[in-house]
């Protein structure tokens, strides 16, 4: 069972000038060994004390998230980094210098200071430095590095905003920093560095393409590119189990965007001839499919960065309609398409219809 508190905290404060006494109270809880939800660019994140691995199990009782799911350490400062990674090669002080800090996890060996219980008894580990002044401020009140996977319950979609967060863990952890809703609105990319080419384990706001560009070669993790998990342990999070799912069954429909459009319209008629409540995930530049559905709309499916910010709120925005299944039209999976068909596949569960 995971740990229940009296109540959580809620605290509000301004993403942009956070108040230094609300931050150091929220640091103080981490430096003790709570559990803080905070704001980062790309989703709220469920922080503990990442060398505290006491603190850290309480974080998978909160979210019953399973024990061989790494988290990925947060840090305010590179200098932070060799503390915690052994041998920082020089391709990642590329990586920290022109992406940090930003939305880009950076796996390498792990020094002994990191408990198992953050790396999944891995020999390695994830670390990242968010852009956001508030998850900044909170490190650095906190004085030690945040450990923090997504502030949500285990296979629910992340939240993107402090509600979404207390949707799911009011009354599981101590405090909640409201700063707003995030930005990028899909976790960062994960880049495992301790494989022989520089390998995605999941993709983000930071491109393959963007990584490229700077490092020469990277490759994709074919689970990184499927979202399906083939079974066996895995080296960063959100490569296995369902995640980011909605209560209904979503079922991911790929193929070309005509064909597409038909398929949904017509897997929509037939359920709602069965007597269901359908629901369909589209895009404002998309076909209406208002007439056979509860549609609710994510950004334009020409610019999929629109649609990463408004992912997961549209996902939870079903349960709020209380459909019966979801249609979910793909986009094409290039650039931060692929972060978006990444989590789409993952919230299907492998339930994916081809047009």
């Amino acid at each position: 069972m995971p740990d229940k508190t009296v109540s959580t905290r809620y605290i509000k404060v301004d993403p942009l000038y956070p108040e230094a006494g609300a931050v150091e109270e929220a640091g103080r809880i981490i430096r003790l060994g709570g559990l803080v939800a905070f704001p980062t660019e790309t989703v709220y994140g469920l922080g503990a004390n990442a060398l505290d691995g006491a603190a850290a199990a309480r974080i998978f009782r909160a979210k019953g998230r399973p024990a061989d799911n790494p988290l990925i350490v947060h840090v305010a400062g590179t200098d932070e980094v060799n503390f915690l990674a052994e041998d920082v090669s020089g391709a990642a002080g590329i990586l920290m210098e022109t992406f940090w800090p930003g939305p880009l996890a950076l796996i390498m060996k792990a020094q002994r200071a990191v408990p198992a219980e953050v790396t999944a008894g891995l020999r390695t580990v994830a670390v990242r430095m968010p852009d956001h002044p508030v998850a900044l401020a909170l490190i650095k009140a906190a004085a030690v590095p945040v450990a923090a996977p997504s502030a949500n319950l285990s296979g629910r979609p992340s939240p993107t905003t402090a509600r979404h967060v207390l949707e799911d863990l009011d009354g599981r952890i101590d405090a909640v920093l409201d700063g707003g809703a995030t930005g990028i609105g899909v976790e960062s990319t994960v880049l495992d560095l301790t494989a022989p080419v520089p390998t995605v384990l999941r993709p983000g706001g930071i491109t393959p393409e963007d990584l490229k560009g700077v490092i020469g070669g990277v490759r994709v993790d074919p689970a990184a590119a499927s979202g399906l998990f083939g079974g066996g342990r895995h080296r960063a999070p959100g490569m296995k189990y369902v995640h980011y799912a909605p209560r209904a069954p979503l079922y991911l429909v790929e193929g070309r965007p005509e064909a597409v459009a038909v398929k949904i319209t017509e897997l929509a008629h037939a359920q709602r001839a069965a007597g269901k409540r359908v629901g369909i995930l589209s895009y404002s530049d998309s076909r209406d499919f208002s007439s056979v559905g509860e549609v609710v709309l994510a950004g334009l499916k020409e610019k999929p960065e629109t649609v990463a910010a408004e992912l997961y709120a549209a996902l939870r925005r079903f349960d709020e309609l209380n459909v019966d299944l979801i249609l979910a039209e793909g986009l094409e999976d290039r650039g931060v398409g692929l972060a978006v068909m990444n989590r789409l596949r993952k919230a299907s569960g492998g339930r994916i219809v081809r047009a």
